[in-house]
């Protein structure tokens, strides 16, 4: 598996595959043809069909910037790899200098057509065990915790880029719940973090005040992603705000220090390495079950090692996050990063305090691996409908009237 670096990235919004990717995949071009005064980009798949509202031909233009670029939307050519592919054609004069086929995976990670992950500076090698049955074996033979695993493989050197993450976490929620006015785009979305955190409830008892500000940080990340602000992919921009909403909560309600923090975001950061490996965080390829339940499954292992739960506890958490959003369609809303996400940030949010509830009780009794879930997730998605996996030609995409609205 790959190092955490690869799954944590810090990188603006509002979408990791139609915004960090295409971005990683133009600056690789230029790196390689400086010489290039024009590139053409195609997009294909949920990239051309989602690509303006997801801002993908703002970033590509900007990152080319000063250099000419032209970006075509191609919705009608098959993709049989992955549906987030993308051609980038290097001019000079007129002539062709290379043409390259980039697919962005999921979470701002890209591959090359013919290449190997070298390439693009990736080493899939970090982690030399991928499913949590041989993670856990591992772990339980050394007498080790999952973060200690992760510090064997990766060195010292990785807590120093998880605080950083961290910081970057707490600010993206400091920002989201200090900020108002109507997001961009057609919808006119309100921002509403800051009101979540600022309504209490006359008579607010301590539960509904747990679920209100846990709400009230998911909204805030995830409303700075819909804005275009920087977040951190955890595991994608879409899903950006499930993680660091319970651990500011816990943190916050319990005290628990910023290094007890790290430690659960690397134990997170396992779970993450382990569905991305063996399935997809891509909404594009497995509908956002990939995204939304990857992200629960994240923050409930992440959970679980805040309260220093043992590994199956930390499995049955992490299992029952991803098992009850099996299925969970990708349908954003004029290909918006709004309607229904944001709100799905903080329902799953809470629903990986659920999952650790149920873990402190009920792990001895459980029926179903983490690895199980995991291939059931990435099969479920792979037999989801097109319209339902990051295309915007279904659900409640399709049934909202935004022909009688206005892109602003």
């Amino acid at each position: 598996m790959q190092s955490l670096k690869e799954l944590y990235k810090i990188g603006r919004g509002p979408s990791s595959s139609h915004t960090i990717g295409p971005e990683r995949a133009a600056k690789l071009m230029l790196e390689r043809y400086p010489q290039a005064d024009m590139f053409e980009v195609t997009l294909y798949g949920s990239l051309a069909l989602t690509g303006k509202g997801h801002n993908t031909d703002t970033v590509l233009a900007n990152t080319f910037r000063p250099v000419r670029c032209s970006v075509a939307f191609d919705a009608k050519t098959p993709c049989p790899v992955h549906p987030n592919t993308m051609d980038i054609r290097a001019l000079k004069d007129g002539k062709e200098l290379a043409k390259t086929r980039f697919y962005s995976v999921g979470g701002g990670t890209i591959k090359i057509e013919g290449e190997p992950d070298a390439n693009t500076g990736i080493d899939d090698n970090v982690y030399p065990m991928s499913t949590y049955d041989d993670i856990s074996a591992y772990c339980s033979k050394k007498n080790i915790r999952l973060w200690e695993y992760v510090k064997e493989c990766e060195g010292d050197d990785i807590f120093y880029y998880l605080e950083d993450i961290w910081e970057h976490m707490k600010q993206s929620i400091h920002e989201g719940l200090t900020t108002s006015g109507v997001l961009p785009g057609c919808l006119g979305t309100e921002r509403r973090a800051q009101h979540l955190y600022n309504q209490r409830h006359i008579d607010e008892s301590a539960q509904t005040k747990e679920n209100r500000l846990v709400c009230s940080y998911a909204f805030a990340v995830s409303e700075q992603n819909a804005s275009g602000g920087i977040i951190v992919t955890a595991p994608t921009c879409g899903s950006c705000g499930v993680v660091p909403s319970v651990l500011y909560y816990m943190q916050q309600s319990r005290g628990f220090s910023d290094e007890q923090v790290v430690r659960a975001l690397a134990t997170g950061g396992i779970i993450g390495n382990i569905i991305k490996t063996n399935a997809s965080i891509s909404g594009a390829e497995c509908g956002c079950q990939a995204e939304i339940g990857s992200a629960c499954s994240m923050a409930a292992a992440a959970l679980g090692e805040l309260f220093e739960m043992g590994l199956g506890q930390i499995e049955y958490a992490a299992e029952v996050a991803m098992e009850h959003h099996l299925g969970l369609t990708c349908d954003p809303i004029a290909g918006l990063v709004q309607i229904p996400c944001i709100e799905r940030n903080a329902v799953a949010a809470m629903r990986a305090i659920n999952a650790l509830s149920l873990a402190n009780f009920l792990a001895d009794s459980r029926k179903i691996s983490f690895d199980l879930i995991v291939k059931t997730m990435y099969n479920t998605g792979r037999d989801l409908l097109n319209s339902y996996r990051e295309t915007s030609s279904g659900g409640l995409a399709k049934y909202y009237p935004v022909n009688k609205l206005h892109f602003s």
